[in-house]
């Protein structure tokens, strides 16, 4: 499988593209990104490559969106 690198203008575009992909995965294993992740670090999920790309967005997500609340605490 050929990978894309993807460059956004600012971590809130980012987060959203991230946050959308996140939704289609929910949608289509019936699950939310947060118990998945739980299940998948536990071991209890395969290392299928869909799984894989999951856990890795979902990370993303999360340092996205620490990283945006951290600059929102400092502007405010």
């Amino acid at each position: 499988m050929r990978k894309q690198t993807i460059q956004y203008t600012s971590p809130l575009d980012a987060l959203v593209a991230v946050a959308k992909r996140l939704s289609l995965y929910e949608k289509q294993q019936k699950i939310d990104s947060e118990e998945f992740f739980n299940q998948y670090n536990q071991g209890l999920l395969s290392d299928d490559a869909l799984f894989i790309e999951w856990a890795n967005d979902y990370r993303n997500y999360l340092v996205l969106h620490q990283e945006l609340a951290q600059r929102l605490n400092y502007a405010a």
